[in-house]
């Protein structure tokens, strides 16, 4: 490293350039390498954050509980117990944590954008249909839940809200973590709360795929679970929410998985843990923390490009039938084919590409 700092300054000298030029390009080198380690501890943390804080901050409490900071932890408890229901009524979103600069360093990683195709009115709420899953739902968290890419400027008044599960709300500290970034259940109650009594110009990012379609993400696949999810189309009626369908470029991209074929025994696995938990364990690979060409938890650092589409009209219908849900399900699907299709050459895909609907 020394020999090589010795170098680059001899070089620099020998082809004419002046002292100042050489420590400015030695500056920049430095910075930029300074900015690609801060983007890998940015990224590392929320890993850790998505498979571990949950579970760690219960043991930490618990472990607190039979210490001498006992009091610490029971007035947290009861903190707990009197903020139970917060999550389900549109939680508590701080502008300061959606605006922490290690977003930004997370968004430069891959780098995460966002793409928006048409205004959307203030005086409405949305259903935004998020696919599709990829293992982390990377490019929603960092679009949805921090101002990295500027939603709140692309969307002007618009407050976005991203479903998640509603077991992540029962963890001490993560919860509360979560709701920072405008996180809140992807459960009825509190979707019904922030349709219903919140106001006008509230989106809810609903991954629809959830971990059905987290199995089957791998790279180089395009493909959704769409056909018999129809849940929250039901509720954009119930609520005259208008629908409008997110397709995420390169999400599938970061993750090497381990696909189970339908009747192993590992599918076997992964469907009973989805159907009593909520979640599909995933045996999932990335790159090295200190090499791209060693196995880890770190994604690797492809783009990812979030296209938001037209909005779907939707009235408002108390009691749908499902003649009526089927309808305007089937508006969405072709909807999200032409988005799909419009945009795939643009963001590396070849034309013949074609969007797998499951």
């Amino acid at each position: 490293c020394k020999c090589n700092f010795i170098s680059f300054i001899f070089l620099s000298l020998g082809t004419g350039s002046n002292i100042l030029s050489a420590l400015q390009d030695l500056f920049w080198l430095l910075k930029s390498k300074v900015e690609k380690q801060l983007q890998i501890i940015s990224v590392l943390q929320w890993v850790l954050t998505f498979l571990v804080m949950g579970i760690a901050c219960t043991l930490i409490l618990m472990y607190i509980l039979c210490t001498d900071c006992w009091a610490i932890a029971a007035l947290y408890l009861a903190w707990l117990v009197f903020d139970w229901n917060t999550p389900k009524k549109g939680g508590r979103r701080s502008q300061w944590v959606r605006n922490w600069a290690i977003w930004r360093y997370f968004r430069d990683y891959f780098p995460i954008r966002l793409v928006k195709t048409h205004n959307l009115l203030t005086t409405r709420n949305y259903i935004f249909g998020y696919h599709p899953h990829g293992i982390m739902g990377l490019g929603a968290f960092c679009n949805f839940s921090t101002e990295a890419t500027g939603v709140s400027q692309k969307f002007p008044g618009i407050r976005p809200y991203l479903a998640t599960l509603a077991g992540n709300f029962r963890m001490p500290i993560l919860r509360d973590y979560l709701m920072s970034g405008g996180i809140c259940p992807v459960n009825r109650d509190s979707i019904d709360y922030i349709l219903s009594k919140n106001g006008s110009g509230n989106a809810i990012i609903i991954v629809v795929g959830g971990a059905a379609e987290s199995l089957n993400c791998t790279p180089g696949k395009n493909s959704v679970t769409l056909r018999n999810r129809k849940g929250f189309v039901k509720l954009a009626l119930r609520h005259g929410a208008d629908l409008v369908p997110v397709y995420s470029f390169g999400e599938n991209e970061v993750y090497q998985q381990v696909i189970f074929e339908e009747g192993s025994w590992g599918r076997w696995v992964q469907k009973k843990f989805q159907k009593h938990i909520g979640f599909a364990p995933c045996i999932f690979h990335g790159r090295g923390l200190f090499s791209s060409n060693t196995w880890g938890l770190l994604p690797y650092s492809k783009p990812i490009t979030t296209v938001v589409g037209e909005p779907i009209t939707i009235p408002k219908i108390d009691n749908p039938s499902q003649k009526e849900v089927d309808f305007y399900h089937s508006i969405y699907v072709d909807a999200l084919i032409k988005l799909f299709d419009k945009y795939k050459s643009k963001f590396g895909l070849p034309e013949t590409e074609v969007l797998e609907v499951n």
